[in-house]
């Protein structure tokens, strides 16, 4: 990935989203240089205080940011060549058309990965599928997510 979409990205997910500052959202390069998301655990994070396990709202969120970058990535990609005010006015039409969530297991971890890939990305809309892992690398969730880029 292009350093200057990267940064974009952080900026965008990890800096300027307040909900994402927030949470503490990370967004991060994978040795592929593919984007995921890292959220450590934190008591504000915490759903069920008996169990210490992850907010399911907090799960379907982290689903829906890395799917919105994922689906966001597929449009920028293609604009390396272009200054970055180009490149940041894509981000205002991103938006999330729709979202399902399968929570598989409780949230137990220390931290958690999020990850995704766009199964189809057209001129408006993009599909993308979604995965969270904890620090074992035990799957938590998955989603799949519709979503407007254009």
């Amino acid at each position: 990935m292009n350093t200057k979409i990267y940064e974009c990205m952080k900026e965008v997910f990890e800096t300027n989203t307040p909900f994402s500052n927030f949470l503490g959202v990370k967004v991060l390069l994978d040795d592929a240089q593919n984007p995921y998301l890292r959220l450590d655990m934190q008591s504000h994070c915490i759903g069920n205080y008996m169990q210490s396990i992850l907010h399911g709202g907090v799960i379907s969120s982290l689903l829906d940011i890395m799917g919105a970058i994922v689906a966001v990535e597929g449009v920028i990609s293609r604009m390396a060549d272009e200054p970055k005010e180009n490149i940041m006015k894509k981000f205002e039409k991103l938006g999330t058309i729709d979202m399902r969530v399968d929570y598989l297991r409780p949230g137990r971890g220390t931290f958690f990965i999020a990850t995704g890939e766009a199964m189809r990305t057209g001129n408006k809309v993009s599909v993308v599928r979604t995965k969270l892992k904890n620090n074992e690398n035990t799957l938590i969730a998955a989603g799949t997510g519709t979503y407007m880029v254009g």
